[in-house]
């Protein structure tokens, strides 16, 4: 399932490449977009969303909200 997450926190090319690494961490992950101007993450996954959600806060950024696309 396609999930849409807007993150806060992002500032970077590195902070980018931190989500992406947190979101790989996901153990079904398909395909993974992180988009640094729009503050989002578009994750193909059937994890859940406090999985989702647990992996970006360990990371150190802040998810806003988590939509089914």
């Amino acid at each position: 399932m396609l999930k849409k997450i807007s993150i806060e926190g992002m500032s970077c090319n590195k902070c980018v490449a931190h989500v992406k690494e947190a979101l790989e961490e996901l153990k079904d992950a398909k395909s993974i977009e992180v988009n640094l101007e729009g503050k989002y993450a578009n994750v193909d996954t059937t994890s859940n969303d406090e999985e989702i959600r647990e992996k970006i806060d360990d990371a150190g950024y802040d998810v806003i909200s988590i939509d089914n696309l």
